[in-house]
């Protein structure tokens, strides 16, 4: 397999549009813009990576996680892009959710000091998640809810 090449996802509904990045000999990570599922090489049971992530996850992403024939534990991937907007899941059971897109927008100067980053002393965000834009997509609409949120912004003015 080539570098860039797509591949079909081994999710349910068999999405071609997933996406294998080799980051070295040993490690892997592939994400489906079909279900919005990702995974890589250490999301496997035992591995300390994987413990780190659970700790962390909100319990509906805990819920929806699902595991590969290799072994490979495949949660929802959290799209935040800090200047055109921001995909996760929304939703109250594995049975009633969604993608939720929300747009950025950026901070007037005279409030930004409301918004200051964590670990750098003087430094403020010029953008934040306007949740008042909020769409719902489909579970099998992540590349719909990423176009939403302006993932492929960058790559249209270029």
């Amino acid at each position: 397999m080539k570098k860039d090449d797509l591949i079909t996802c081994p999710c349910s509904r068999k999405s071609d549009a997933m996406y294998e990045i080799s980051q070295g000999p040993d490690m892997k990570t592939k994400i489906c813009y079909g279900c919005g599922f990702n995974t890589n090489s250490l999301m496997k049971e035992g591995e300390t990576f994987l413990e780190e992530q659970l700790e962390s996850l909100p319990e509906l992403y805990k819920d929806l996680m699902w595991e590969d024939e290799e072994g490979n534990k495949w949660i929802p991937a959290t799209l935040n892009l800090p200047q055109q907007g921001m995909v996760f899941i929304n939703g109250t059971s594995t049975d009633n959710w969604g993608w939720a897109a929300v747009k950025a927008v950026e901070i007037p100067e005279e409030d930004r000091e409301r918004f200051p980053i964590p670990g750098k002393e003087g430094e403020f965000y010029k953008h934040r998640m306007d949740m008042e834009t909020m769409q719902m997509f489909d579970k099998y609409d992540f590349i719909e809810a990423m176009d939403y949120a302006g993932a492929f912004e960058e790559l249209v003015e270029k």
